[in-house]
């Protein structure tokens, strides 16, 4: 930081007395030697060095941001998005694809060739009313615009813009259609209407609460517990191969409530058909393949066309699962814990589809208030 001395010959052991003044010598910005004298006494040496030493390192921050503003400032947001990509290591194949379609689509065409110093609240706006232009919908205007805040409030932490170049800027409010949900005599007919392989995805959707890829992924191995199965991994569309878990790392699980009912038809189906290495649905054709998201769709297509088994209109293959929640949630059950279950990112997203379903309301939350006790 520097030094401070005095040039009377008294000893240092006699500064303190000595009424000689104090001086400082410090290495300047530029790198040159300085000195200061004058001072009364070493606290006012000390304080003079503290300011020289706030005032460089002050000024190599500067000089840092300087420098990254003229790096990446005059980049192209295409440019600067892929290299924010490459440092992305935590996303999954799934997301990488859903992130590169939001690029090529909607990103790119929009904001790809933009200069990163242009960036201010009213670009990214206009780029929001771009995609209404567009006619996207609400999900993916939603989405889309998760991906360019992220990629700019990079930029701003790196000190490119003096202000958050996303602040004031209105996010498209997606909000996710009513889940169709079918009724415990319609979901019996379902689950009854294609093969085992058929019945036990349904089983573990609307039982466990589990996605369709995960369900794929059943391994007998899961079952820690008489009343708990570990999900740890799902059959990716994409790859066809066993993955990490939708938004997580390889290696995280979530535990979820393992009904009696689906524990038997977890057991009876290892017992019936056998597994490898504890999985239980593999490819019909090839048992060293695991099990594909079409060998489902196309027995849900199946059954939806043969019009002999009675569904709710408008309900997907998505719907067994969202039974699960619904019976979770008229049977009293706190939504975090719901949350946590299904997988869900945020307790949000469990709000928006299922907040329908919650028992209770204002009216009847004023009636059971009403029994509270008088002051």
């Amino acid at each position: 930081m520097g030094s401070f001395f005095k040039e009377c010959g008294h000893p240092q052991s006699r500064w303190a007395k000595c009424p000689h003044p104090y001086k400082i010598r410090y290495q300047s910005a530029t790198g040159s030697q300085t000195e200061e004298s004058g001072f009364a006494n070493q606290d006012d040496a000390i304080e003079r060095l503290t300011e020289v030493y706030k005032e460089k390192k002050a000024a190599r921050r500067s000089d840092t941001r300087a420098e990254r503003i003229r790096k990446y400032g005059s980049m192209r947001f295409a440019d600067y998005t892929e290299e924010w990509k490459a440092g992305q290591r935590h996303l999954a194949v799934p997301s990488v694809r859903h992130l590169d379609s939001l690029l090529e689509h909607h990103i790119y065409p929009a904001l790809g060739s933009r200069r990163m110093n242009s960036f201010d609240h009213k670009v990214v706006d206009g780029f929001i009313r771009t995609m209404e232009r567009n006619g996207a919908g609400l999900a993916t205007q939603s989405n889309a615009f998760d991906k360019v805040r992220a990629i700019l409030l990079d930029a701003h932490r790196l000190g490119l813009f003096s202000d958050n170049p996303v602040a004031g800027v209105k996010a498209p409010q997606y909000d996710p259609a009513k889940a169709v949900i079918p009724s415990p005599g319609q979901l019996r007919g379902i689950r009854t209407a294609g093969d085992h392989a058929f019945m036990l995805i349904v089983d573990l959707m609307s039982g466990c609460g589990l996605r369709n890829g995960e369900a794929a992924a059943v391994n007998l191995r899961n079952i820690v517990a008489d009343d708990v199965y570990r999900v740890s991994e799902q059959v990716v569309m994409s790859t066809r191969q066993y993955g990490p878990l939708k938004h997580r790392k390889p290696g995280e699980y979530r535990d979820v409530p393992l009904p009696a009912r689906v524990k038997h038809a977890i057991e009876w189906y290892a017992e019936t058909y056998g597994t490898v290495d504890g999985y239980l649905l593999r490819q019909a054709t090839d048992r060293s393949r695991p099990y594909p998201h079409y060998a489902m769709d196309n027995q849900w297509r199946r059954i939806r066309a043969s019009g002999t088994v009675d569904i709710p209109e408008g309900m997907v293959l998505y719907g067994n699962r969202h039974f699960f929640a619904s019976n979770c949630l008229s049977n009293g059950i706190p939504i975090t814990d719901v949350a946590e279950w299904m997988g869900h990112r945020s307790i949000d997203v469990t709000f928006k589809i299922y907040r329908h379903l919650m028992p209770g309301s204002i009216s009847s939350a004023a009636q059971i208030l009403n029994g509270g006790p008088v002051a």
